[in-house]
């Protein structure tokens, strides 16, 4: 039977439109900034370690974000429903699409975001109240605490849409502002005591090959994911013709920036052979210049921005399965929406379980890995849907991408180019189709279910 795109049923409940342009915003940049800024440097150092190979992975980075912004924001106009990439697979490619996209962030994808997160998050508190981590043999606390800090955004996400949003404004205020302060007295004091010298030569020898440059932007990456997941709140977006578009555009050019000037700061302190091998960058950096105030400030800046990153992955990717529960590819149950709080709080705490398991069994490196590799092919599928949603006689956007089809081409090329180069390395090769292929067993999970269900009617 031909799989072929369906409008959405009637909602089993309903998600209040509550979030405005400023919290929309907030939701980008607040998802974006969390622990991949503090800590992917050393990883992508590693593997790029000159000063001008490190800051092209991250410009470019920048540039393949904004491309899906731009894309997911014409979408997005047309489509502003709960449950945003999911929705825009659905449409765009059929229900099987829909449901592998659903499938990934269930037994992948969510969880691997949150386990990151919420370890980077344990690691600072930690280092903050003088209780070590993972570096002093302390792997339990770290989970343990990380377990907690779960525990609480799902509880800030359940009492309301109102509450989590006012951590999300908080949140972020305090990390962006947090990490400017740190890029400016890094510039202050790293220029005058020689951190010019650490930019040249640009490109020393072996700093550069293509490969590593591929594996290097998987990390960077890492870090600039989020800026879709605004688009998984659309339904409770104010005005989401208007806003929509300027939240996912400028949240993410607001990133880049302070991103691309975060490293450049790093740099200026601390020369490339330190910055590859500093697991918590951010930190070391502060410590040589302000001591272990420094250091503190930045471990509390960095708590801050990771809590709240975590509150806001549970203010937006349980509405993938509540959007899911509403389109019959989920159980039901997961469409219910609390009587007096609003939220769809069963599907919130099914995303806090999975967090917590993923964190019970997995480290930071390969959470972020396995998260990268399996989202990857998703946001394409939610990209190059704009190609076939234009044939539409129903499709009518208030934004188009510009210089349109060069952008959403120039976006679905790059992912191809990153899980091919991905799938060639030795060094990743088998962890990458493992991540592919545990997404790929949706498929006849799709086909022995719910497919089988559709052609039996």
């Amino acid at each position: 039977m031909n799989d072929a795109p369906a409008s959405p049923p009637a909602p089993s409940g309903v998600l209040q439109r509550r979030l405005g342009l400023w919290s929309a915003t907030a939701v980008v940049i607040g998802s974006t900034i969390g622990s991949g800024i503090f800590r992917s440097p050393a990883g992508i150092a590693d593997k790029l370690p000159g000063p001008g190979p490190l800051l092209a992975v991250w410009v470019v980075g920048g540039i393949f974000a904004l491309c899906g912004a731009l894309t997911l924001a014409e979408i997005a106009t047309a489509m502003p429903r709960t449950g945003g990439v999911y929705v825009f697979c659905r449409e765009g490619w059929g229900r099987l699409a829909g449901f592998l996209f659903g499938w990934g962030q269930l037994v992948m994808i969510r969880a691997a975001s949150l386990g990151a997160i919420s370890i980077t998050f344990a690691e600072y508190f930690l280092r903050v109240t003088g209780k070590g981590g993972e570096a002093t043999g302390q792997m339990m606390s770290v989970r343990l605490t990380a377990v907690a800090a779960i525990v609480v955004t799902a509880l800030f996400n359940i009492v309301g849409v109102r509450t989590s949003s006012a951590v999300v404004n908080f949140t972020v205020l305090a990390k962006y502002g947090g990490l400017v302060f740190i890029v400016l007295i890094a510039l202050a004091w790293g220029i005058p005591h020689g951190g010019a010298a650490h930019f040249t030569p640009a490109a020393p020898p072996g700093s550069f090959t293509m490969a590593a440059f591929g594996l290097a932007l998987v990390s960077a990456l890492w870090a600039f994911d989020g800026w879709a997941d605004v688009s998984y709140n659309a339904g409770e977006v104010t005005n989401p013709q208007r806003n929509l578009p300027r939240a996912l555009v400028g949240g993410t050019l607001l990133v880049l920036a302070v991103y691309l000037a975060a490293n450049v700061g790093y740099l200026a302190v601390l020369p490339v052979e330190q910055v590859r091998v500093s697991k918590l960058v951010a930190a070391d950096v502060a410590e040589v210049v302000m001591g272990s105030a420094g250091v503190i400030f930045v471990s509390v800046t960095v708590m801050i921005s990771t809590f709240g990153t975590l509150n806001t992955v549970l203010l937006t990717s349980p509405r993938i399965f509540f959007a899911m529960a509403d389109d019959k590819l989920f159980f039901p149950m997961f469409a219910r929406v609390h009587p007096s709080r609003g939220t769809p709080f069963i599907s919130i705490i099914l995303v806090a379980i999975l967090g917590i398991v993923f964190v019970l069994v997995g480290t930071f490196e390969s959470l972020a890995d396995a998260f990268v590799t399996a989202f990857l092919p998703f946001y394409a599928l939610a990209v190059s849907s704009v190609f076939r949603l234009r044939r539409r006689r129903d499709y009518a956007p208030t934004f188009r991408v510009p210089l349109y089809p060069l952008v959403p081409a120039l976006f679905v090329l790059s992912v191809l180019y990153l899980l091919a180069n991905a799938v060639i390395q030795p060094g990743s090769r088998m962890s990458t189709l493992a991540v592919l292929g545990v997404v790929a067993l949706g498929a006849p999970v799709y086909a022995f279910t719910l497919g089988r269900r559709r052609t039996n009617r």
